[in-house]
């Protein structure tokens, strides 16, 4: 039987089958105050852990500063690390991290999209950083939204409405804004970087799904990362075999004595302690809130980059790109306040669930 999904709101959450919608009243309680705060500082960890990646990527690998001859191969370390960090963690209390059995059809149609499409969204980005500057590859990335709400009005998760097509506009003028007149346009790097952002609306959407349905066992943000990472490790290794330039890697400064490589390694190594605590604190907020939710906090922290980026590398920021800055920071405004106004007229909830409709016959039985 085909399965399909109630289009509950995306950025709506449900805290149990007996729980109602909240007043506004609740909303102001201590309650939801400690929740508001743990969500703040959850996502300020967030910045701190992608912006220090970002920066640690963009001078590993910038064609013009570090030059690191095998970035895919640095991705599979990262990739790898964060495989055995969490497969560790969810053995040793394996009675807090208990996990459901999965079907195969499942397992390939649910959980491989989802790690094969993180996977793609780590590698593109890195590899526009090869060409582009931080402040543009962050600005074109701010796509994000437009293409996770794409994959909500597939999926069936978000009506589309005239008010979300709007915002998108909105978003996507800021876009327009950014790349025109980019004095330092690559055409690979803005090809890169575009299919990053599509590839992460893909893997948000997904990623809330597998968390969010009981069914599948990965409610845990630990057990998922268990569970999607030897994939994204073994697909990255496989891409790095392919496209890596192994002939350079011997005669390059990062190789070519046994302390290099051992301070290569240790780089690598550092660089998966980032993308580790980065993805965890990723994954516990889309747990806590929402996919839409982090996507739109990742588009402020993106500014936060931009600055950062700005200030530490000098990259060139011009009143064009500030102008597209801003009209990306009202469309994602407005964003939150079509939300906020849904949440106050009791047209959401607060903790989305993806059931499928014969389950919930079931539970009105």
């Amino acid at each position: 039987q085909k399965e399909s999904y109630i289009p509950l709101d995306i950025d709506s959450r449900i805290l149990n089958s007996g729980d109602h919608f909240l007043p506004q009243k609740e909303m102001q309680s201590p309650i939801f105050v400690a929740h508001l705060v743990k969500t703040l500082l959850l996502i300020l960890v967030w910045y701190t852990f992608s912006t220090v990646l970002t920066l640690y990527n963009k001078t590993l690998l910038g064609d013009d500063m570090g030059k690191f001859p095998a970035p895919l191969l640095m991705n599979t370390v990262h990739f790898s690390m964060q495989a055995v960090l969490s497969k560790a963690i969810t053995w040793f209390w394996s009675d807090r991290f208990q996990t459901s059995s999965m079907s195969w059809k499942d397992y390939f149609s649910r959980v491989v999209p989802t790690a094969l499409s993180t996977a793609m969204d780590v590698n593109l980005s890195n590899a526009s950083l090869v060409f582009i500057t931080v402040t543009f590859a962050t600005m074109c990335k701010s796509a994000g939204p437009i293409f996770l709400l794409l994959f909500a009005f597939a999926f069936r998760l978000e009506s589309p409405s005239f008010k979300l097509l709007g915002i998108i506009l909105i978003i996507s003028v800021g876009i327009l804004l950014t790349v025109a007149k980019e004095t330092e346009f690559d055409f690979w790097g803005f090809l890169f970087v575009m299919m990053a952002a599509v590839m992460s609306g893909f893997r948000w959407a997904m990623t809330q799904i597998l968390l969010q349905k009981e069914d599948y066992g990965l409610k845990n943000p630990l057990a998922l990362m268990s569970c999607v990472t030897p994939i994204m490790a073994l697909a990255t290794a496989l891409l790095s075999l392919a496209f890596d330039r192994w002939e350079h890697v011997r005669s390059s400064d990062y190789f070519d004595s046994s302390w290099e490589i051992t301070r290569s390694c240790l780089l690598m190594l550092f660089g998966g302690a980032l993308a580790f605590f980065m993805v965890l604190t990723e994954y516990v907020l889309v747990s806590e809130t929402s996919a839409v939710t982090v996507t739109i906090a990742g588009v402020v922290k993106e500014a936060v980059t931009i600055l950062v980026a700005v200030f530490y590398f000098h990259d060139e920021f011009t009143w064009l790109k500030g102008a597209g800055l801003v009209t990306i920071m009202v469309g994602v405004g407005l964003f939150n306040w079509y939300k906020y106004q849904k949440l106050q007229n009791g047209e959401a909830n607060t903790n989305t669930k993806y059931v499928i409709l014969d389950e919930v016959e079931e539970e009105e039985d």
